[in-house]
């Protein structure tokens, strides 16, 4: 989320709207974007029905679950998943009639899209 953060007025000054969906609660939500101070919408996915529609979400081991608990990352249980998901992180770019201009994920969490890149996406489609 920080990196949208770094280009958040260019993006609005195109004419784009910034939604930021996560499985963490509301609380959890309000607390980053006060702590981080953004200024975007920031949308919980509880159930991860979104993360799912965008084939976003993974199961999660539960070797990895247990590493990731004792790490203190707190894996929501799903009701029908045997295993705990994850959304795998992700940008989009949405027109107006619903349609992907430009998407991008990394199953590696590390490993985010370069702003510069995501702006350069940006003004290709801007109105």
């Amino acid at each position: 989320m920080g990196q949208l953060q770094q280009i958040e007025d260019e993006l609005i000054e195109l004419g784009f709207q910034i939604i930021a969906v996560s499985p963490d609660s509301p609380e959890s939500l309000s607390a980053a974007a006060e702590k981080g101070k953004l200024g975007y919408r920031l949308v919980t996915d509880p159930g991860m029905d979104a993360a799912r529609a965008f084939g976003l979400a993974f199961r999660v081991s539960r070797e990895a679950a247990a590493s990731l608990t004792r790490a203190g990352v707190r894996l929501a249980s799903i009701p029908g998943e045997p295993q705990p998901l994850l959304p795998v992180p992700a940008v989009f770019i949405i027109r107006t009639d619903g349609t992907v201009a430009f998407s991008y994920a990394n199953p590696d969490y590390k490993v985010r899209l370069h702003p510069a890149l995501f702006l350069a996406a940006a003004r290709l489609e801007s109105p």
